[in-house]
């Protein structure tokens, strides 16, 4: 097998981790995961300012600690912060490396960047490469690998069809890395972290992931021994359903079936994942653009005691801008014992075309201080404004990307795309059921949730713990019934899709972020807490299953 650990799930995550999964036990491969949709937009945003810039300079500070270990150890290195430069900062690694008196064989991966004539008002517009581009450059005997835009899954996949030797119709293997790769791609959520039921374990300090991946594509999740979090089968379930689109996968090198997926413990902090079902890819490769669509400035009014709703009627005719969004949150309590629970938050979010403008509603918030409702406070001092990011998808033929390894020595590595096929997602009958008696209780003591953005969607994934209760879970929880039990989604479309080996039911609810994190006003802009709102309401569950 081959062990494969990941100590990066975002550009933010825990700085330390890097060190601790390379000295904390045995691991052939290191993975960091620096890239999202909100990240290619900030690099985009940097690279203006710094053309050698558009890379995650993080990754080289935690390179500073790692390396030597790395090195003595055998760990290999495959990230994808290269962003949008990723020669620059294979460049950055080989200077490193030198000054430590390393040697150090470092390739990259390019080809995803298609800024240029066919999407000219783009920021960024990268296609979503796969692993072969990894696994060529670490054929060739790449210790660290750096890529720009792939899919998360491929730093799992590139490496372990590098280990095996696999085909690329090895349509079943490669599918059961890339269900590994998408467990690990989070991080810590896949231990414990932003779990439903944080309660019954340490979730404290919860440790990294790492796949041990077999030949046959099969793997069994882990963690380094004394890490904290744990690792069972609804720690792995909550992460297989994060940020997923239904039963068929979609990637640049496969179509994995999540319908086939089958997790058994395997000891303590274990769960092996086995039996998964694979398809040639999609006939397109899915682009990620990000365009400037003007500026965006916020405020937040606190609103004291009582009149609540007349306050914020009076700050909404005081500030005269066209264009805000606003939102009064109920925070308040009658009668309260202390300020804060007397208190309502009024948010302003107001979107420009024009910066001045974006700044002018600074101003004008600030001016209202001693002319307003009485108790007039912001939680915070406003600012000048930010960018607008707006993002979109969008599908090409796989002839119009380039995708080249580049090898350690220099040798430029032209890798060809798997011949696709069409893709549709496949429709799972509910099973048909009636239940006895019922008792009102919140949702969330017989399900987990786990929640995120894709774009402008929010995705919502939902399983019950214990299997027989997944005909319930499949008759009550309808698209329908999601609209009445979460109201601010009544009026947009969601597709539904029943995973009955997992026992879950995973939705797509269709622009809930309107045009994405970076442009939504959105309370919660990447739906992150959709879930445990969810899991909040009350409903009235069969005794039976209590």
């Amino acid at each position: 097998m081959i062990r494969i650990g990941n100590a990066s799930g975002f550009w933010g995550d825990r700085f330390d981790a890097f060190d601790e999964m390379v000295t904390g036990g045995e691991l052939d491969v290191v993975t960091g995961d620096y890239l999202a949709e909100l990240t290619m937009l900030i690099l985009g945003r940097q690279l203006l300012g710094d053309p050698s810039g558009g890379y995650v300079r993080t990754f080289l500070r935690q390179l500073e600690r790692s390396l030597v270990t790395a090195v003595d150890r055998g760990v290999k290195i495959v990230t994808n912060a290269g962003g949008l430069n990723p020669a620059g900062l294979a460049d950055a690694v080989r200077a490193l490396a030198a000054d430590r008196g390393l040697d150090v064989r470092v390739a990259h991966v390019e080809g995803d960047d298609l800024r240029g004539p066919e999407f000219p008002d783009a920021l960024t517009a990268n296609a979503y490469l796969g692993g072969w581009g990894i696994a060529a450059c670490l054929a060739a005997g790449a210790d660290v690998v750096v890529t720009g835009r792939v899919t998360d899954a491929s730093l799992v996949v590139g490496p372990a069809a590098a280990h095996f030797g696999w085909a690329r119709d090895d349509f079943d293997r490669l599918a059961g890395a890339t269900v590994a790769g998408h467990v690990l791609e989070c991080g810590a959520q896949a231990t414990g972290g932003n779990f439903a039921f944080f309660t019954e374990l340490d979730a404290t300090r919860p440790g990294f992931p790492i796949a041990e991946v077999h030949a046959d594509g099969s793997s069994v999740i882990t963690k380094h021994a004394g890490t904290g979090g744990a690792v069972t089968r609804e720690t792995v379930t909550a992460q297989l359903l994060y940020e997923i689109q239904g039963a068929d996968y979609l990637g640049p090198d496969v179509t994995t079936r999540f319908d086939t997926i089958t997790l058994t413990d395997d000891g303590p902090d274990r769960v092996r994942i086995s039996g998964v079902r694979g398809a040639p890819p999609p006939e397109t490769v899915k682009v990620c653009v990000n365009t400037l669509a003007g500026f965006r400035n916020s405020a937040t009014f606190v609103l004291c005691g009582l009149d609540i709703e007349r306050k914020a009627e009076l700050v909404k005719r005081q500030i005269g801008f066209a264009g805000v969004s606003w939102t009064l949150a109920r925070t308040d309590h009658p009668d309260a014992d202390t300020e804060e629970t007397a208190s309502a938050l009024l948010h302003g979010t107001i979107r420009t075309p024009d910066p001045a403008i974006a700044k002018a509603f600074s101003r004008a918030t600030v001016e209202l201080a001693l002319s307003s409702y009485p108790g007039f406070t912001l939680t915070a001092p406003p600012s000048d404004g930010t960018p607008v990011g707006v993002y979109r998808p969008v599908h090409i033929p796989p002839e119009a990307v380039d995708h080249v390894a580049v090898l350690p020595d220099g040798t430029r590595q032209s890798i060809p795309w798997t011949p696709g096929s069409p893709s549709r997602q496949r429709a799972v009958e509910a099973p048909r059921v009636t239940f006895g008696a019922t008792r009102r209780i919140p949702l969330g003591t017989v399900i987990g949730a786990r929640s995120g953005d894709k774009g402008g969607d929010a995705n919502l994934g939902v399983w019950v713990r214990d299997q027989n209760a997944f005909p319930w879970l499949a008759t009550e929880l309808t698209a329908d019934r999601l609209r009445e039990l979460l109201p601010e989604t009544a009026e947009l479309a969601i597709d539904r899709h029943l995973l009955p080996n997992l026992n879950a039911v995973n939705f797509v609810i269709h622009d809930l972020l309107g045009q994405g994190v970076a442009a939504s006003t959105r309370f919660d802009p990447q739906a992150k807490a959709l879930g445990e709102w969810l899991r909040s309401r009350h409903v009235e569950v069969p005794e039976e299953l209590l």
